[in-house]
This record gives structure tokens, C-alpha cells and sequence, in this order.
């Protein structure tokens, strides 16, 4: 099985290619710029059909989530304008495509897990770019699956683990929000959640969430965090709760995104771990050698 992700950067398509090493009967590529640009048009129709591949995930994506508010053409541009030709061009190719959306698709107003079929109400720009995205992608090819995670980290690139543990390594204390809930989620859980995904095959024309089991709060989060940093012997400061008030940001963020996986655990027999276990399992990788 052939299969082509877009980005070579970020942390899913890192993590694929890692996992991928596991899997003998999956060739992955990754392209990204300046092969595959999604900030132009039709760079992503070409690259597809080069390498002609059985399934795209696209995880290429524009996230900062605050600069959005400020850049939305752009955001939409490559969170929806792109997903939507990537889909095309796969559609074209006779290939399936998995699309990467978000919890930033709910309003966070909802009580308990959000399922696929919970209303979406999108509360900034990052948000509404990925749900045109997703629309985009359904509309382009019958052969799809959008798949929306939460609070991804990983050991590669920016993320909220590799920040927290930078903080306690030149700070006493630290403050983190204790009034938005979700469902942290290791890229590298996520990318053999996908791998599986693709190789069971079928399951298209659906949405799915897959994301770490569990629920926290970003200071529950972050303590967690501390506590595995003691255990390897790396700093850790203790973590003061703080409200969402306390910590403005440009975009407003859902309180509750929490997300139910529940419905890819069925359709493909894959059971994403507890997220305590897999922020111990990257922190320990971040470890000096």
C-alpha cells in the first residue's frame, strides 16, 4: 500500500514516518515545499498524480491558531481552499484521502465528550477554516474520512509538552489555564490509530475523532507533565491553576474539547492509549542521552 502525506515537518507526518517503520507492507512518502505547496494552487494536483499513491492524508495545515485572526485569508487558503484539491486531486488519482481536522470545530459549550454527530459552531478563525476544510474535502471525493484529534504533542517540533518542560527548566513556578477541558493526544498514538486505519481500509464517507484517552485540564496537563519530569530526574516546578481570564489570547478558545472515540475504536478495532501513559512515554524520549 502506497501511502502519501502532505507535510514533512509537522508533528503527525513525523510521527508516520516513525510508526510506518512498523508497518513492512505500507511504502510512505511525505511531500511537502516546495513540491507540495498548499499555498498554490494546483501544486497539490501534481504532486499527487506523480506519485500516484492508494491513500492521501493530508496533515498539512495551518495552525497557529491566534495569528488566524489575523491572517484568515491565508488560513483559509491552506485549511480549506487546498484540503478541498487535495481531496480533488486524490478523487483523480483513484486514491482515498484522510483529512485532519480539529476540536476547534465545537464551541466547547456542550457537556461531556463530543461524538461526531454533536452540532459544530466553530468560535474563531483557525476553527471555521478547518470546518470549510472538512466540507471542502467531502464535496471533492466520495472516498474520504475526516478524522478530528485534540491537543496534540509529540517529541518533534512546538507543542504544549516540549513548552512546559523548557518552562521548568528556567522557572520556579509555572501558571497554567484550569478551566478548559480536553483530550490530550500523542501525535505518535494518532499516526498507528491512522496506520491502522488504512490498512483495515473501508470506513469512507465518514467523520471519526480519534484522540488520547481520558480528559484533562491544560494544568492538569501540565502537572502531569512535571510529575514524569521528577520521576526521570529532569526539573519540575510545581503548577498554579489560573482562569481562562487571566491568560487572554487573540482567539477564543472552546472550554470543553473533549472528544469521543469511540466510534473509530468500533469501526477499526483500534484503542487509543491513555494519555498519562503516552506523555510519559515522550517526555522519557525527550530525556538526555
Amino acid at each position: 500500500m502506497r501511502l502519501l502525506v502532505t507535510g514533512t515537518e509537522g508533528q503527525l507526518a513525523r510521527s508516520l514516518s516513525e510508526r510506518a517503520r512498523l508497518h513492512p507492507g505500507i511504502e510512505l512518502i511525505t511531500l511537502g515545499r516546495p513540491e507540495l505547496d498548499l499555498e498554490v494552487p494546483g501544486s497539490a494536483a501534481a504532486a499527487i498524480a506523480r506519485a500516484a499513491p492508494d491513500i492521501v492524508i493530508n496533515t498539512a495545515a495551518y495552525t497557529a491558531v491566534d495569528q488566524a485572526e489575523d491572517e484568515s485569508e491565508r488560513a483559509f487558503r491552506i485549511n480549506s481552499d487546498a484540503a478541498g484539491e487535495v481531496a480533488l486531486a486524490a478523487a483523480k488519482s483513484g486514491a482515498a484521502v484522510i483529512q485532519l481536522s480539529t476540536d476547534y470545530v465545537f464551541d466547547g459549550r456542550g457537556e461531556g465528550p463530543y461524538r461526531e454527530n454533536a452540532p459544530v459552531n466553530p468560535l474563531g478563525v483557525y476553527g471555521r477554516s478547518k470546518l470549510a476544510g472538512e466540507e471542502r474535502v467531502r464535496a471533492a471525493n466520495p472516498k474520504h474520512a475526516i478524522v478530528r484529534t485534540a491537543w496534540v504533542y509529540s517529541p518533534f517540533g512546538r507543542n504544549f509538552v516540549k513548552s512546559i518542560m523548557a518552562a521548568a527548566a528556567v522557572r520556579d513556578r509555572l501558571t497554567v489555564v484550569d478551566d478548559q477541558r480536553g483530550s490530550p493526544t500523542s501525535a505518535l498514538d494518532l499516526a498507528d490509530g491512522l496506520l491502522a486505519m488504512a490498512e483495515a481500509g473501508g470506513g469512507w464517507g465518514e467523520t471519526y475523532h480519534l484522540a488520547g484517552a481520558g480528559e484533562a485540564s491544560w494544568c492538569e496537563f501540565a502537572r502531569a507533565i512535571m510529575d514524569d519530569c521528577a520521576a526521570i530526574g529532569l526539573p519540575s516546578v510545581p503548577v498554579d491553576p489560573i482562569r481562562t481570564e487571566d491568560w487572554p489570547t487573540r482567539a477564543v478558545r472552546p472550554r470543553n474539547s473533549v472528544l469521543d472515540s469511540s466510534k473509530f475504536e468500533q469501526a477499526f478495532g483500534f484503542v487509543m492509549p491513555d494519555w498519562r501513559s503516552s506523555v510519559r512515554e515522550v517526555a522519557t524520549s525527550l530525556t538526555p542521552r
